[in-house]
C-alpha cells in the first residue's frame, strides 16, 4: 500500500559564517521592534540558543563587531546602547523594496506615464498622420518615405499627406501623500498589522526615490491627531494607545498637497479601523462603539474636499468587517477614488501595482 512517512522536522542552521544571513535577519528584527537594536539582538541571542544560528568559529560576538566595523551599528556615546546608522537604516528601505516588490532596476528619470500623447518622452511605437502644430522631430521619416513612395512613385515629390508622426507618451510627476493609521487597533486581537505597513511604506519611499526621483512622497500617522514623519522615523514608528482621527489625516494631507505644484496629486491610506475620533477645539469627541453618524459626515465631507481639489484617495483596508466595507464603499464614492480590501499578505503588491499604473494628467 502507497502511503507516506513523516519524521520529525529538523530545521537547518543558517551558515553562521555569512554575516549577509544573519544581517537579512537582523534587518526584520529591526522593522519588528520599531529599530531598537538592543531588543534585536536579544531576539537573536534567543533565536540562536534555540536553532543555532551562529557556530563554534563565527559567533554572535562576531556579528556584532562586524556590524559596527561595516557601519550598520554605533554605540550611543548617551544611553551607552546600541544604536543603527543612517547606512543601516538605508538598508532596512532597500531590504523591504525587494520583499514587498521584488528587485527593481534602476531607471534613468523614472516619471509615470500617462494616456495622453504628444510631443512627450517616449515613443510608444504607433503612428498617426501628420498634423498642423505637431514637431518636426517626431516624423517618422522611414514611414513617410515609403507612403510617398507608394502613392506618387519616383516622382520626388512629397505632400503632408504623406506624412506620418510616432505617438509619444508624456510623464508626469506625481505628489503623494501616504497616510498610516497608528491607531491601537493596529496591534489587537493578536495580529501585528503596523510591521507590514511600516515595510509597505519604506518599500515605496525607497521605490519612489530609485525609480521616480522627480515624484514626491510625504508620511502622515495619525491616531488620536495627525502629524507628518520623515523617512529617516518611519522605522521607529509605534502603535500609540490612540483612536482613529481618519479626518484630521486627511486634512493634512491636503494642505500638504496643497503646497505641491504637481499637477498629479493623490492619498494614499493604510488603515484598518473605523473612524472614531474627531479633534473639537482642545477635546476630543470620541465614539469606538460602531460608526458615529458625526464622525463619519466629516469624512465624507473631507472626502468630498479632496474630491473638489482633484486629489483622490486610494483606500487600502486591511479589516474584513462587513459594515466598515460599507463606510469605506461610500467614502471612495464620495470622492470619486479607489478602495482596495486586502489581508496583510497582498498589501504590498497592491500598493505597488496601484501606484505604478498612475496614469493620470491634467492637460
Amino acid at each position: 500500500m502507497t502511503g507516506f512517512q513523516f519524521s520529525k522536522y529538523i530545521p537547518t542552521n543558517i551558515d553562521g559564517s555569512n554575516f549577509d544571513n544573519l544581517l537579512d535577519l537582523f534587518k526584520q528584527l529591526l522593522l519588528y521592534t520599531s529599530g531598537d537594536p538592543t531588543e534585536a539582538i536579544d531576539w537573536m541571542n534567543e533565536l540562536d540558543k534555540q536553532h543555532n544560528i551562529t557556530n563554534s568559529e563565527y559567533g554572535m560576538g562576531d556579528f556584532i563587531q562586524e556590524l559596527k566595523d561595516k557601519g550598520f551599528l554605533d554605540e550611543g556615546e548617551r544611553t551607552g546602547g546600541y544604536e543603527i546608522t543612517p547606512k543601516m537604516e538605508q538598508a532596512i528601505r532597500k531590504n523591504a523594496l525587494e520583499e514587498v516588490f521584488g528587485k527593481l532596476k534602476k531607471s534613468g528619470k523614472g516619471n509615470h506615464k500617462t494616456r495622453f500623447t504628444g510631443i512627450g518622452d517616449e515613443n510608444t511605437g504607433d503612428v498617426r498622420n501628420y498634423q498642423f502644430g505637431d514637431s518636426l522631430d517626431q516624423i517618422a521619416l522611414t514611414e513617410s518615405i515609403k507612403n510617398a513612395q507608394l502613392t506618387r512613385g519616383d516622382s520626388g515629390f512629397m505632400s503632408t499627406e504623406d506624412l506620418v508622426v510616432t505617438e509619444k507618451e508624456y510623464k508626469t510627476q506625481t505628489s503623494t501623500v501616504l497616510m498610516i493609521d497608528i491607531s491601537h487597533s493596529m496591534i489587537l486581537y493578536g495580529e501585528d498589522r503596523i510591521t507590514p505597513a511600516k515595510r509597505v511604506a519604506l518599500a515605496l519611499a525607497e521605490y519612489i526615490k530609485t525609480q521616480f526621483p522627480k515624484d514626491t512622497l510625504d508620511i502622515i500617522v495619525f491616531g488620536n491627531d495627525a502629524w507628518q514623519i520623515t523617512l529617516k522615523e518611519l522605522p521607529y514608528l509605534k502603535v500609540g494607545p490612540f483612536h482613529t482621527n481618519t479626518v484630521a489625516g486627511l486634512q493634512l494631507a491636503r494642505e500638504i498637497l496643497r503646497r505641491k505644484r504637481n499637477p498629479n496629486k493623490q492619498i494614499f491610506m493604510i488603515t484598518d479601523g473605523k473612524p472614531s475620533c474627531l479633534k473639537e477645539g482642545i477635546k476630543y469627541y470620541k465614539n469606538s462603539f460602531g460608526l458615529d453618524k458625526k464622525i463619519v459626515n466629516k469624512c465624507y465631507n473631507e472626502a468630498a474636499a479632496c474630491r473638489r481639489l482633484g486629489i483622490p484617495i486610494t483606500t487600502f483596508m486591511i479589516a474584513q468587517d462587513p459594515y466598515l466595507q460599507q463606510f469605506v464603499e461610500e467614502f471612495t464614492k464620495t470622492n470619486n477614488g479607489k478602495a482596495f480590501f486586502t489581508g496583510l499578505q497582498g498589501l504590498g503588491d497592491i500598493v505597488f501595482t496601484d501606484y505604478a499604473k498612475n496614469k493620470r494628467k491634467r492637460m
